[in-house]
């Protein structure tokens, strides 16, 4: 890990919860008179039936850290990251990047971040270079500039020259989520956020992808915080981690003082499955409770 000591990220109490509206007024009334009447049953009461996605999670996020968000789908890793990026606002808590309040001040968190989803969108029938200058026509950046700009970067990342000028759709899932990458690049983001990045990958791609999530803090110093429930990526990826189950934070540290909260046996080195089973009950692949 290569850091300078100062907070890049900092998430303060956070909380946030989704909730179904109740039914409209018109038909808890219908439903009550039908109910008295012995017409119909009163199943509903109109109350909203909420869902707490993030549940008062803390931690801080060094600059040029990796830092990871592991735990199953439905654990609040993609809330959590939605919320950094601005697109969420939290119900309590604060986030920050580099100083700036995510709810006070959305325009200057913005300019220092960039977001990669699992599901990346492109226009498949244009090739990378064209999807990534649209993309900086709506950074506002220059033309000729750009283009030099984009070809060094997806170059860098791997790309051929001529897989630079074909269609998206011919390229494989590790390719578009290496021009995805680079679309996040070009705004010269300080904090990238990485959500799931190789979920549905091939190995190849996957490791492809992952050694690009290396370069980037190596040699482009972007602090990363990602989210996955891949344990094996986590633990080669992540200078920390935080352990996520239910919304809630269950354990922080790095991968290695992670492991050592499970006793080895047969002299075998626990895996950061082993240490989710061991905090929840649960298995991180399948979500379901081991007896």
């Amino acid at each position: 890990m290569s850091t300078n000591g100062k907070e890049a990220i900092v998430i303060n109490d956070v909380y946030k919860k989704f909730g179904k509206p109740g039914a409209p007024l018109w038909k808890r009334v219908l439903k009550i008179k039908l109910h008295r009447n012995g017409n119909g049953t009163h199943n509903n009461n109109g109350t909203k039936q909420e869902t707490i996605a993030v549940n008062h999670v803390s931690f801080e996020v060094k600059e040029g850290e990796i830092f990871g968000v592991l735990g199953p789908n439905g654990s609040g890793k993609s809330t959590l990251i939605r919320l950094m990026a601005t697109l969420l606002l939290p119900d309590d808590g604060q986030l920050q990047v580099f100083g700036f309040d995510v709810v006070r001040n959305p325009i200057d968190v913005q300019r220092l971040i960039n977001r990669v989803s699992v599901e990346a969108s492109f226009f498949k029938k244009l090739s990378p270079m064209e999807n990534l200058m649209y993309g900086a026509r709506l950074y506002g950046m220059p033309g000729g500039e750009t283009k030099k700009k984009v070809v060094e970067i997806l170059t860098r990342l791997g790309l051929e020259q001529r897989s630079i000028y074909a269609p998206m759709e011919e390229m494989s899932r590790g390719m578009q989520q290496k021009v995805a990458i680079a679309r996040a690049l070009l705004s010269k983001p300080k904090v990238l956020l990485l959500d799931e990045p190789t979920t549905g990958l091939d190995p190849r791609s996957k490791l492809e992808v992952q050694e690009v999530v290396r370069e980037l803090r190596d040699e482009w110093g972007a602090t990363i915080l990602l989210t996955t429930h891949d344990m094996k990526e986590a633990d080669v990826l992540c200078d920390r981690i935080a352990i996520m189950d239910k919304g809630s934070m269950v354990a922080m540290d790095t991968p290695v003082e992670l492991k050592k909260l499970v006793p080895q046996e047969n002299g075998q080195e626990p895996t950061l499955e082993d240490v989710f089973l061991e905090l929840t009950g649960r298995s991180l692949k399948s979500g379901e409770e081991v007896a």
